[in-house]
């Protein structure tokens, strides 16, 4: 069975991600910090291995590989942040945090897993999935260390996609506002998530089973074709404007 190593496979997109991931077919390694979450996941899923570690710790990576196995049809970095604060109040250390988390740690994880992915390929190529924001081509106030760092992300997305094929496909789902845990202190608020929500010409807010969707045939052989896109899950946020 085809293995897919998934980074935050245990809440939001991640365990959606999964869940998608798992219906067709695949068997996965998943790696996030929380050992206890890990193994009810594993549990749940079933043919579910998992690695427990920070994607802040360089080495996390080469273990969680190697802990994947020596082939792999596909990766997905589906850990970030949602660091909204004004340029005024945020520090380097904000910054420097976001950038490790969201892009290094996505560079991290394509370079220890690349050989596997190779072994892994097959005819229609390994897929890897990362995930930005609508804010990087929209440009919101109070996003400038988020955006900075999911813009690093394409960025890097777009160079490996070139670097890497046809072995391995490199693609972006880039999301508008999505009710997950991470974005609880925004989507908790009633009243804040209707305004936010009617920005959008869908009229509502984004769920993790809408982003798991699009990132599961990413992963898959439906998306041979597909390498160095980055493709927007947004209810319409990054294109339409419905009100005038």
């Amino acid at each position: 069975m085809k293995r897919v190593i998934l980074y935050g496979g245990t809440g939001g997109i991640g365990r959606a991600t999964a869940d998608a991931l798992r219906r067709r077919g695949y068997s996965l390694h998943l790696a996030a910090r929380d050992a206890g979450r890990l193994e009810a996941a594993a549990a749940e899923l079933g043919d579910t291995t998992f690695t427990a570690g920070d994607v802040t710790d360089p080495a996390f990576f080469a273990q969680a590989t190697e802990e994947a196995g020596p082939e792999l049809a596909g990766l997905v970095y589906a850990v970030g942040t949602i660091n909204l604060r004004p340029l005024a109040k945020l520090t380097a250390d904000d910054a420097e945090t976001d950038f490790r988390i969201n892009a290094l740690g996505a560079f991290l994880a394509i370079q220890a897993a690349a050989p596997a992915l190779k072994a892994g390929a097959g005819e229609t190529g390994a897929g890897v999935v990362l995930f930005s924001t609508v804010a990087v081509a929209q440009g919101f106030p109070a996003h400038a260390s988020v955006a900075m760092a999911k813009g690093a992300v394409e960025g890097l997305a777009l160079s490996l996609a070139a670097e890497l094929s046809p072995q391995i496909r490199v693609n972006v789902v880039a999301p508008s506002l999505t009710r997950t845990p991470l974005s609880a202190a925004i989507t908790g608020s009633a009243t804040l998530a209707s305004g936010i929500a009617a920005m959008h010409a869908m009229q509502r807010l984004g769920t993790p089973e809408d982003i798991a969707g699009l990132t599961s045939f990413l992963v898959s052989e439906e998306a041979a074709w597909i390498t160095g896109q980055v493709i927007g899950v947004d209810g319409g946020r990054s294109a339409l404007r419905t009100k005038g």
